[in-house]
């Protein structure tokens, strides 16, 4: 077998893998979303083939993803399915000029902190809404409501359903303890759902299954009654479809040595399979870590693979339809929720406490289940800002005074934010003394040299001296 062929196979077995997980996944999230299932399916396809043709990061693999739902299922809610494709489009486009105004690199300047507490609260919503589609009924309109409904739903459980759920939560938890490697390179997600599937067929259990259309037909895109709405709505999901993006993209080239993330360019994939899926009714797309890790698991190496996953969706859709409607509600809501649990990463806990910034990640989380993404996001990055200032304000400022002299020594980081703090401590040495000042300091800002300098100038004006070192 020569090298070509060779890597033409390689490339041909990870597109299998990466398309056994996407499949489930794809399905899952569109209802999720309250999108029609196809989308799902649609935009596995736009993402796998178009976005991986143009990518900038080869070997990541994009397309629906968990991160997004909760945003999706808002927007389709208050513009419903046929606006909610014309603001994908329109957040495709917003994506493409971006990428070529190369502004990229600037999303990797969110707080850590911020990006895993809107992850972890999506998480946490995802898993409290497909709960009661777990339990046989269906979800409310917000993560506290869905909470408060809890008590009443488990009262009025489906058995069956929540049967199936269960079953493919352990499965899925299972399936990552086996220590079986052949039977580990099938991925969990497809087991999880085919046994899900046989097992309602076999036993002839009722409950409530997917249902797609009889035909396949090219969604109306409408426009909106309130263009102002829409506008903030396209925005919104361009800024987080991208930061989610660079940020799989930059932990993609982590897992692997080979070509690195031209992030630039991939800004602009993700806008071309942004627009081509919202054209052709599909949900939004963005990088999706899962697909990406079992993407290089596999052994993929070129962009080929993320390709051809795309086309086998296709294939998928077109012949195996009928398959698709055999899969009940509850197993995917199942699937969704082992989903969602871990976007509730405990090992990024405990790196944030370690640097200090949990408060971050927790108010960010408490912001997208409390109220919404858009503002659990604000109020993590207003958070973030404000614990920055108080350490660029963070000094000590040690005084003594010995010999008929006052000692005053600064250290830490002099900014415009620790001016006050400065002026303060500086006010209490009386007027006419001789003061010697010691800056073991850091840095220093243009604010807080002037503040230093013009209370020097007043201390000399009423008699005293001074000195710097």
């Amino acid at each position: 077998m020569t090298t070509s062929s060779r890597s033409w196979s390689t490339e041909l077995a990870a597109s299998l893998v990466v398309f056994l997980v996407a499949v489930p996944l794809s399905l899952g999230i569109a209802l999720a979303s309250g999108a029609p299932i196809v989308a799902g399916l649609i935009a596995a396809a736009a993402g796998g083939i178009v976005t991986g043709l143009l990518a900038g990061s080869p070997l990541q693999v994009s397309g629906p993803a968990a991160g997004l739902t909760v945003v999706v299922a808002g927007m389709v809610g208050k513009f419903g399915w046929e606006t909610m494709c014309l603001i994908t489009a329109c957040a495709g486009v917003l994506q493409l000029a971006l990428g070529f105004l190369k502004v990229a690199r600037g999303a990797l300047m969110i707080a850590p902190a911020v990006v895993h507490g809107m992850l972890a609260g999506i998480g946490i919503s995802i898993a409290l809404a497909q709960l009661h589609v777990a339990l046989g009924g269906g979800p409310r309109s917000s993560p506290v409501a869905n909470l408060l409904a809890l008590p009443e739903q488990l009262g009025a459980m489906n058995p069956h359903a929540a049967a199936l759920g269960a079953l493919t939560i352990a499965v899925l938890v299972g399936w990552k303890k086996l220590k079986v490697p052949a039977l580990k390179a099938v991925p969990g997600p497809l087991v999880a759902v085919l046994l899900g599937t046989v097992v309602s067929v076999a036993l002839h259990l009722d409950v409530k299954r997917l249902d797609l259309p009889e035909k396949f037909e090219l969604t109306k895109l409408t426009t909106p009654g309130d263009w102002g709405a829409f506008a903030v709505a396209a925005l919104t999901l361009a800024a987080i479809a991208s930061i989610e993006s660079l940020l799989c993209a930059v932990a993609t080239d982590k897992m692997h040595s080979g070509v690195r993330s031209d992030l630039e360019r991939e800004l602009v994939a993700q806008g071309a399979g942004n627009l081509v899926s919202g054209l052709l009714g599909g949900l939004p797309i963005t990088g999706v870590i899962v697909r990406s890790t079992a993407n290089i698991a596999a052994n993929a190496k070129t962009r080929w693979s993320a390709v051809l996953h795309g086309v086998w969706v296709l294939v998928f859709a077109a012949l195996l339809g009928g398959l698709i409607e055999r899969i009940p509600l509850a197993v995917l809501a199942g699937l969704l929720i082992h989903v969602g649990v871990v976007l509730v990463n405990l090992h990024h806990i405990r790196d944030l406490r370690t640097h200090n910034e949990a408060p971050v990640y927790f108010a960010t989380v408490l912001g997208v289940t409390g109220i919404n993404l858009l503002a659990g996001v604000g109020l993590g990055l207003g958070l973030s800002v404000v614990l920055l200032l108080r350490r660029l304000s963070s000094i000590t400022v040690n005084k003594e005074q010995r010999d008929g002299k006052w000692h005053v020594q600064i250290g830490g980081t002099l900014t415009f934010a620790s001016v006050p703090r400065l002026n303060a401590e500086l006010s209490t040495i009386p007027a006419g003394q001789s003061v010697d000042i010691d800056l073991a300091v850091d840095f220093i800002d243009h604010a807080a040299f002037e503040s230093l300098h013009g209370w020097r100038a007043n201390h000399e004006k009423t008699g005293g001296a001074r000195r710097h070192r």
